[in-house]
């Protein structure tokens, strides 16, 4: 089904968001920056089990600070949580953060996701691409595929790497009620993709061609040789007022676009997160917002996995 989106179809159609990607190709890793310079309330869904995340408890209710400057999504599992000192330095020199009496504080939550298996385990990303993809940011269309976090991603591994099938990120907008709601979505899990129901990215057989469906195998008692070595990360921006309290049942309702194209999705395999940024504006009408979060996820996926490239020897899916 077609919706209403904005004119870049993407993330940046929110006004007040900026996205930016740095890559290793070497290594095939990379970060992606999702800025908000003027500040965002910010809220966090983590459903995933095995998640690498960085200042999560500051997105949730009850905690003092509302609003963060930036979302990093990074490869390079826990390591790659070092991308974020480079965005608070790239931020900082320009004057935004958290007011302070010694200066200004950037607020940087950030999560991570698993590659290390497709490219070099000696490089991951660090402070200097993490201020890499800060600088690249801007308001125009949104690279998509394997670039950014989406260079080392991967899908379907209960069959081993081997079988798994190459992805990337993608991103998507969506209006609703005169909102604009953007998501961008790192795609990296256990299991398989699926389009219509059909598989388009996932395990593939290690006998022929076609997806071995990683539900089946796990129902049937196959065991996970990846554990925790998978997750699909992301951020959604939505153009309106939102609460801390809102932002986080925002975040909350876009899982379900993941739950939708990702079979499994949040196992113990997995640390799925997804950030909600809040550019301001008028308020909003929950259900509706969340609903068009649920969706611009699900789009973003689609559009990772039709985006991405064969790389690292792994075919890309479709």
């Amino acid at each position: 089904m077609t919706w209403p989106s904005g004119p870049h179809n993407d993330i940046t159609d929110v006004a007040g968001i900026l996205v930016g990607h740095a890559q290793d190709l070497d290594a095939l890793t990379g970060v992606t920056a999702v800025l908000a310079p003027a500040g965002a309330v910010v809220g966090v869904a983590v459903e995933g089990s095995a998640p690498g995340t960085r200042e999560t408890d500051l997105c949730r209710p009850g905690n003092l600070v509302e609003q963060a400057h930036a979302v990093l999504l990074c490869g390079g599992s826990a390591f790659g949580l070092a991308a974020a000192d480079g965005a608070m330095r790239h931020l900082a020199a320009r004057g935004i953060g958290f007011p302070t009496s010694a200066g200004v504080v950037p607020i940087v939550p950030a999560a991570v996701l698993y590659d290390l298996e497709i490219g070099r385990p000696d490089l991951q990303p660090d402070a200097a691409m993490g201020a890499a993809a800060c600088a690249a940011a801007t308001d125009g269309p949104v690279a998509q595929g394997c670039v950014g976090a989406g260079t080392g991603c991967t899908a379907g591994k209960i069959l081993g790497m081997a079988n798994a099938t190459k992805t990337g990120i993608g991103s998507a907008s969506v209006l609703a009620g005169g909102v604009t709601v953007g998501a961008i979505v790192a795609v990296n899990p256990l299991g398989d993709v699926r389009e219509e129901g059909r598989i388009i990215a996932g395990a593939r057989r290690p006998d022929g061609p076609g997806f071995a469906d990683t539900t089946r195998l796990l129902l049937g008692g196959a065991g996970a040789p990846y554990a925790g070595e998978n997750t699909t990360i992301g951020v959604v921006a939505v153009g309106a007022a939102l609460t801390k309290e809102q932002a986080n049942k925002v975040a909350r309702m876009a899982h379900d676009g993941l739950a939708r194209t990702i079979s499994p999705i949040h196992t113990m395999y997995d640390g799925d997160a997804l950030f909600c940024l809040a550019t301001g504006g008028e308020p909003a009408n929950i259900s509706l917002v969340g609903t068009a979060a649920a969706i611009a996820v699900e789009l973003a996926v689609l559009r990772a996995v039709h985006s991405a490239i064969s790389m690292g020897g792994l075919p890309a899916g479709v």
